[in-house]
């Protein structure tokens, strides 16, 4: 089987290599995708230390990609690429968000200095199914007055596999990195003609062709899909196993909801044959007190009544 041109700039290695390594790719892809006014546009990129790196677990150091650094203006950026969703995905990237923000503060500086961070956050996944939209941005707005904005946490989400070309953008730069990001793969022969044209993704392409990687990195690029996919498997089957659990849940709880209908029904029956036989009993009585009141022996009354001679001479 002849392989494609390139590699998918979506795997660890590749992503860093682009992102990760050169300042202005990573700064022309944050202008492109953060939520950014004109006058606020990034002019310069540094990395952060390796020390400064969030924390991953042995499960999620291979499925997601962290690239981090801030500009000139002091604003912290953190752009991860996530291969599936989970739904602590969010509390986490608000966890890290958080930590950079505070990872600003020391003894005796103004409240004032502190930066916005930048949570840019692609994922290879569709989490939110029933929107259209691929792009979703959170950040702290007055419930009623939207102009009035709190400037500190910015969390961004782009679900990659919602993206189409023909999305639209005002953005032309948006709409080449994620053409860019979704269209480019090891099945990729030859690239399109609108992302070769522009300098930047162009570059970015010429560093995902296969020919430029190593047996050593084509290893571990290889290893990084097999751990995806091991991912994805265990978390289908552990997405099947609640399922199931959850539907036998459900048919118990709807066997335990039929049988107490049935109780209730049959309490119901047994309560309706207590009435009738209370009302029987009843029509007894007042027959007999009728007839007793006519000079009737109580032998009389017992005969026509069922009731006892006790019974009669109580009333």
């Amino acid at each position: 089987m002849i392989k494609g041109k390139y590699l998918d700039p979506k795997a660890d290695l590749t992503f860093k290599k682009i992102f990760g390594e050169h300042k202005h790719l990573v700064k022309s892809l944050l202008n492109a995708l953060l939520p950014l006014n004109d006058d606020e546009c990034i002019e310069s990129i540094e990395y952060w230390p390796a020390d400064k790196i969030p924390d991953r677990t042995e499960v999620e150091k291979y499925s997601i990609v962290d690239v981090c650094c801030r500009d000139n203006k002091r604003r912290e950026f953190i752009v991860e690429m996530q291969m599936s969703w989970t739904e602590s995905f969010k509390k986490r990237v608000l966890l890290n968000a958080s930590k950079a923000y505070v990872a600003q503060t020391n003894k005796g500086m103004f409240y004032a200095n502190l930066q916005p961070v930048y949570a840019l956050n692609f994922v290879n996944d569709i989490f939110m199914r029933d929107v259209e939209d691929y792009y979703h941005y959170y950040h702290l707005v007055h419930d009623k007055f939207t102009d009035e904005v709190i400037d500190g946490l910015h969390l961004i989400f782009v679900e990659l596999p919602k993206f189409k070309a023909q999305t639209f953008s005002e953005r032309k730069m948006q709409v080449l990195w994620l053409r860019f990001l979704t269209e480019i793969d090891e099945n990729t022969r030859e690239a399109p003609a609108e992302l070769l044209a522009n300098a930047e993704v162009n570059e970015a392409l010429e560093i995902v062709e296969r020919a430029a990687f190593t047996d050593e990195e084509m290893f571990f690029y290889d290893k990084f899909w097999d751990r995806v996919s091991t991912q994805r498997t265990l978390e289908y089957d552990w997405k099947m196993k609640m399922e199931k659990a959850e539907a036998k849940t459900k048919e118990a709880e709807a066997r335990t909801k039929e049988a107490e209908a049935r109780t209730k029904e049959a309490e119901a029956r047994t309560k309706e044959a207590e009435t009738r036989t209370k009302e029987a009993e009843d029509k007894l009585v007042n027959t007999a007190r009728y007839l007793k009141a006519m000079s009737l022996s109580n032998e009389q009354i017992a005969k026509a009544t069922g009731l006892t001679p006790a019974e009669i001479e109580s009333l």
